[in-house]
């Protein structure tokens, strides 16, 4: 079955809200408990990676990356492509799947993950940004979580309409039962694999499973700091958020981020004829091919060509003109 496509003119333009400031002074309220969690699993990961080089056997090595991979595709493609933008729409066999697949990358539960990025486009660098790429690197891609929310993403965080998703029975359940349902996918399961089927080591499994999950943290981080502070802007010169390979590849897609604030409905998240490196836009196409996945929204060329020239900062990045 092919894929489902609908081309929607909308004007993206309409989604920022600039009412709020970008990077008001403000003293921030340090979690010292927060600070200690993620120093803990730094370590653990760092122990994990001597582990993984010296003693672990290749069996937990790979089966970590293929674990690895299923937790991406429960953010790049269930979280962000699916719940938060309804870029597409997925059978509920998949609903399911995708549930499990962002338990295993535990960002959160998914509700908060949707409320927070659903906050961070229509607020975009802003101080009800949750990751607010104005106050700089570090705090956009780690010290967010390392102090408490700033009032404006309290209190624009109460407008974010989250209907669809407090009536979508498969993401109540992983918030309802989300300690053990986290639990189980992040850290319970894949220790134990290889400790069972393998004879691996409870040390190496477990320390190797947190280096998992922190590289998972820390590819996704990086979509919020590197590709708001360095890079082109072929779309929109006037917006913070910026083209980044680098990350692409490493998130499977989601490094085409101007282009995915001007267009964030567009289920591939990246401009026409570049999804070479885009996994996760691969994986809706073959799942829509056998009919998990349908109504994929995409972004009429016209309108991707006139954005160009109208706001973009002329560099063209991607050879986009070319493809028209």
């Amino acid at each position: 079955m092919a894929p489902t496509t609908k081309q929607e003119f909308l004007n993206a333009e309409d989604d920022f809200d600039r009412s709020v400031s970008r990077a008001a002074p403000r003293k921030y309220d340090i979690i010292y408990l927060n600070i200690l969690k993620h120093i803990f699993l730094h370590l653990c990961a760092v122990y994990g990676m001597y582990l993984m080089f010296t003693e672990a056997q290749w069996k937990t090595v790979i089966f970590n990356v293929f674990y690895f991979h299923a937790g991406a595709l429960g953010i790049t493609i269930g979280a962000h492509r699916l719940w938060t933008h309804k870029a597409f729409k997925a059978k509920l066999p998949l609903e399911i799947l995708l549930m499990l697949f962002n338990s295993i990358a535990f960002q959160s539960t998914a509700f908060q993950w949707i409320r927070d990025h659903r906050l961070h486009h229509k607020y975009s660098d802003t101080d009800a940004d949750p990751y607010n790429a104005s106050r700089g690197f570090f705090f956009s891609h780690i010290g967010w979580l390392l102090v408490r929310k700033h009032p404006k993403v309290i209190e624009k965080g109460k407008t974010i309409d989250m209907s669809d998703i407090n009536n979508n029975p498969v993401l109540k359940f992983q918030s309802k039962y989300a300690i053990p349902v986290i639990g189980m996918c992040c850290y319970i399961i894949p220790t134990l694999t290889p400790v069972y089927l393998w004879n691996e080591s409870f040390t190496n499994a477990f320390y190797i499973n947190i280096l998992r999950h922190i590289v998972g943290l820390h590819i996704a981080f990086s979509v919020n700091s590197f590709t708001h502070l360095w890079g082109k802007k072929p779309y929109d010169k006037n917006i913070k958020s910026t083209q980044s390979i680098i990350v692409s590849l490493l998130s499977g897609g989601e490094g085409y981020h101007n282009y995915h604030h001007v267009f964030p409905w567009d289920y591939r998240t990246a401009e026409i004829g570049n999804n070479w490196i885009n996994t996760s836009t691969l994986v809706i196409d073959l799942l829509a091919k056998i009919g998990l996945a349908y109504d994929l929204k995409t972004t009429p060329e016209s309108m991707v060509l006139e954005r160009l020239k109208r706001t973009g900062d002329g560099s063209n990045l991607w050879g986009v003109v070319g493809k028209f």
